[in-house]
C-alpha cells in the first residue's frame, strides 16, 4: 500500500496509544484464532471487542498493517470473507478432505471458500475459465449447462470481485495453465472489475502475488459488439459525465495501454457516448447468449 515508504508506530507515544492499544489486542486475538486452528471474518474480529474498536474501520485497518507487518495474506491468519464467488462446470477439488465435484452441484453451482487454503487436489479437463461480471448471465450460462458444450469452468464474484474469488482464480489459472476469459459489461465499471482481478486493488496491493490474474482475454461485451451484433437502440444507454470521465482515466492505465485492441475498443465507448450491459443481449432471445453470442466469440478468439 505504502510503496517504498513505510509507516511507523511509537508504543510509547500518547498520540498513538489508541492504536497501539487496538494492535495489540488484533495481534492476541489473531494468535487465538491460529492457536485455535479456527477461521473467522473481519466482522468477527470487530465484535470480539466493540468497546475498543468503537468502527469496524479501526479494526480493518490495524489488521491490514498487521498482515503487511508480517509479510502474510490476511487467509494466511485465518481471516477470511463471506461466501460470495460461485464456481460451476468443469472442475473437482477436496474441500477440509470433502470430494466436491462442481458438475453435479445443482444448478447453482458451488460457493466458492472463503478459506482457499483448505482445497486440495484440483483436477480439471476444462479448456478455459469463463470469468462472468454479473450473477444473471453466471445463472444463464449455469441452468444451460454451458460447460458441458464447451468444456470449461464458469466462476463469477457478483459484481465487484471479493478476495476468495480472486485468490481462487488466481489458483487454478496457476494449477490448471488454462486462459481465462472474461464476460464484463460494456462499460468503464466492467473494465475496472477487470483491472482488479488482473492487477488487484490497492489497498491489498501487499497481497498482490496472491490475488491477481495478470493475463485475463477480454471476450465481451465489447463496444464494439454493439454494432456488430446490431443491438437494439433501446438497449444501447447513455454515458453519464463521470462514465466518460472514468472512460478517460482508464486509457492511462497500463492494463489498457499495453493493449491496442482494449485501448481502441474504449476508444468507440468515449467516441460514441454509449454503454451496454450483457444482459441487454437478452434481446434477442434469453439463451442467445449461451446459444449463439458465446459460441461466436469463442470461435473468433481461437481463429
Amino acid at each position: 500500500v505504502l510503496g517504498d515508504k513505510r509507516g511507523t508506530r511509537t508504543f510509547l507515544n500518547v498520540k498513538e496509544s489508541r492504536k497501539a492499544a487496538i494492535t495489540t489486542r488484533v495481534l492476541q486475538l489473531l494468535h487465538t484464532v491460529l492457536l485455535k486452528k479456527i477461521h473467522i471474518t473481519k466482522r468477527d474480529l470487530f465484535y470480539t471487542d466493540v468497546k475498543l474498536f468503537v468502527d469496524q474501520s479501526d479494526s480493518d485497518g490495524v489488521l491490514d498493517d498487521v498482515a503487511t507487518m508480517i509479510g502474510c495474506t490476511r487467509s494466511n491468519l485465518h481471516v477470511v470473507a463471506s461466501d460470495k464467488g460461485l464456481v460451476v462446470g468443469r472442475i473437482q477439488f477436496r474441500e477440509d478432505g470433502d470430494y466436491i465435484d462442481c458438475t453435479k452441484m445443482g444448478v447453482g453451482g458451488k460457493a466458492i471458500p472463503p478459506y482457499i487454503d483448505k482445497i486440495e487436489d484440483i483436477t480439471s479437463d476444462a479448456e478455459f475459465v469463463l470469468l462472468v461480471e454479473k450473477e444473471a448471465a453466471y445463472m444463464r450460462l449455469a441452468e444451460d449447462r454451458f460447460y458441458h458444450r464447451y468444456p470449461c469452468i464458469v466462476i463469477t464474484a457478483k459484481g465487484q470481485p471479493d478476495v476468495a474469488t480472486r485468490m481462487f482464480l488466481s489458483r487454478l489459472t496457476s494449477e490448471l495453465q488454462i486462459p481465462v476469459l472474461c464476460l464484463v459489461d460494456a462499460d468503464p465499471y466492467g473494465l475496472k472489475i477487470l483491472s482488479v482481478y488482473m492487477s488487484g486493488s490497492k489497498n491489498m496491493s501487499y497481497d498482490s502475488a496472491s490475488l491477481t490474474t495478470p493475463d485475463i482475454k477480454w471476450l465481451g461485451l465489447r463496444p464494439s459488439d454493439l454494432d456488430k451484433y446490431d443491438l437494439p437502440e433501446q438497449c444501447r444507454l447513455d454515458m453519464t459525465e463521470n462514465d466518460i470521465k472514468t472512460g478517460k482515466e482508464l486509457l492511462k492505465e497500463d492494463f489498457i495501454a499495453k493493449n491496442p485492441e482494449w485501448t481502441k475498443e474504449l476508444e468507440i465507448m468515449v467516441k460514441t457516448k454509449k454503454k451496454a450491459e450483457i444482459q441487454a443481449l437478452s434481446s434477442f432471445g434469453f439463451q442467445y447468449i449461451t446459444e449463439e453470442y458465446l459460441p461466436r466469440k469463442i470461435k473468433d478468439d481461437n481463429a
